[in-house]
């Protein structure tokens, strides 16, 4: 076969594997489908990739019928593919038919299609590919840790829910940030900046899923809240029940919405910092923060929701989201006064949102 030819082939199968990528991203993230296309265009492969790769990842953590050794196994499987070291195919095909009915049809189509993903991994720069596999090796590793421990029980205290947040969702905002000061030179003098703060933007948005889920989460058997927390409000998070009336709880969860409050507006410092004609890689920040703080606010209002759906925003206010942020992203001014409107029924703990 002839190099130009070749070339062809390996071109084609690119771009059918980069209609893939488009196409499960709608599958598995309504939040990402919709804020990766705001990425300036070099941005939104590496992006997206590096989402799908946390989601197969994710996969393998939600697996309700995997022990936790399993898990750990499959997750260093993961690994191995992405590095490089290991089998796509043979991968998708032994961790296929390992994974759950129970588990979501996107979720399985996205395991068939491994090979593709990754290939579009491997197509990417040395800088780009060592930001994507360092958040899999940490990802990986670190929710397998946590998946050995997991029950009703709670995280021991707030450093534990800082770590296990970190693990999940702190590491891919430094992932972000990789991808995206190697896009925008402009960053370099704010890397290290960025970096800190990436990792409280992570935890602001994965505290508020925690909080969100909460008693989703309950209904799979476990828990993600700090015991401690609630311990000195006087509660016991393992005896609370979906639709608590509990004083004490409906404190301990006021407190947590305080700090995740916190970690949204180091969210808010962390997009400040990307330049202001960059409005495309402002607003992939702005509508994720918008949402959290929007979250937040349902869960304050109705502290005995029993379900995640009951505090989910909706479709409308999401298109709100989109067309004031359109409007405002430009101005470090108006984005300051329209968070601190926002947060301003949360007991906002800036303390101990500082990274």
């Amino acid at each position: 076969m002839d190099v130009t030819r070749q070339d062809r082939m390996l071109t084609a199968a690119l771009a059918q594997a980069l209609a893939y990528q488009a196409q499960s991203l709608q599958a598995v993230s309504r939040t990402f489908a919709l804020t990766i296309p705001q990425l300036p265009e070099a941005l939104r492969d590496a992006v997206g990739n590096g989402y799908l790769l946390c989601r197969i990842a994710d996969t393998i953590e939600d697996d309700p019928d995997l022990p936790w050794e399993k898990k750990a196994y499959w997750q260093a499987e993961f690994l191995k593919v992405v590095e490089g070291a290991g089998d796509a195919a043979a991968f998708a095909a032994a961790f296929g038919a390992a994974l759950s009915a129970a588990m979501p049809e996107a979720e399985h189509d996205l395991i068939r299609h491994t090979p593709e993903v990754v290939a579009i991994t491997h197509s990417f720069t040395p800088a780009q590919q060592s930001a994507l596999s360092r958040c899999v090796r940490i990802m990986g590793m670190g929710m397998a840790e946590f998946q050995q421990h997991a029950s009703l029980q709670g995280l021991a205290d707030m450093a534990a829910m800082d770590r296990y947040c970190y693990v999940v969702a702190g590491v891919v905002g430094e992932m972000l940030t990789s991808l995206f000061v190697d896009y925008e030179p402009r960053l370099a003098p704010h890397d290290a900046e960025m970096q800190q703060l990436a990792v409280s933007f992570g935890q602001g948005l994965q505290m508020t899923n925690i909080l969100k889920d909460i008693w989703d989460d309950w209904q799979r058997g476990v828990s993600w809240m700090p015991r401690a927390v609630f311990q000195r409000h006087g509660c016991d998070i393992a005896a609370v029940q979906p639709g608590s009336h509990d004083p004490a709880f409906a404190a301990g969860l006021s407190e947590l919405l305080g700090i995740a409050a916190g970690h949204l507006q180091n969210a808010l410092r962390y997009t400040l910092l990307i330049p202001a004609e960059q409005t495309g890689m402002r607003d992939f920040c702005l509508w994720a923060i918008a949402m959290a703080v929007l979250t937040l606010r349902r869960i304050s209002e109705n502290p005995v929701f029993a379900s995640g759906s009951e505090v989910k925003i909706s479709r409308s206010t999401v298109h709100r989201v989109v067309f004031l942020s359109r409007l405002l992203h430009r101005s470090d001014m108006l984005l300051q006064l329209s968070f601190r409107v926002g947060v301003k029924p949360l007991s906002l703990s800036p303390a101990v949102g500082r990274p």
